[in-house]
């Protein structure tokens, strides 16, 4: 685990409707290694409802960084993540079909719009 020496994020309100598809915006630019597809990834990540701004997920409340295969994640992930650098910080915010599926799909977040700041700790 490492320490990126940043803060948990603050989401930014993102001004319209829900996205129909995935948006990214780099908030910080990393210049460390650029994490690819296939890639494990070290994150940090904060997790708010789109509708709401409800807190729902967040490795800074648990205070350790998660260490996941791109593959085995949401494909909001999958398709924001590669293109990173190590370093960086981006908010990803992902329609349902990108993030938990349509309501009722068995996930308490299935349906739901999902807003996303990660930051890239490692790459490998």
């Amino acid at each position: 685990m490492s320490d990126s020496g940043k803060t948990k994020p603050e989401v930014e309100f993102y001004e319209g409707a829900a996205p129909s598809e995935l948006v990214v915006i780099d908030i910080e630019e990393g210049t460390g290694a650029e994490a690819t597809a296939g890639a494990t990834v070290d994150v940090h990540y904060l997790g708010v409802d789109f509708e709401t701004g409800e807190e729902f997920d967040s490795s800074w409340s648990r205070g350790q960084s998660i260490n996941f295969p791109l593959t085995s994640l949401i494909s909001g992930w999958q398709e924001g993540i590669p293109g990173m650098k190590v370093g960086g910080r981006r908010q990803l915010i992902c329609p349902p079909h990108l993030a938990y599926g349509p309501a009722g799909g068995g996930h308490q977040l299935s349906g739901r719009t999902l807003t996303f700041v990660i930051d890239l700790l490692g790459t490998k």
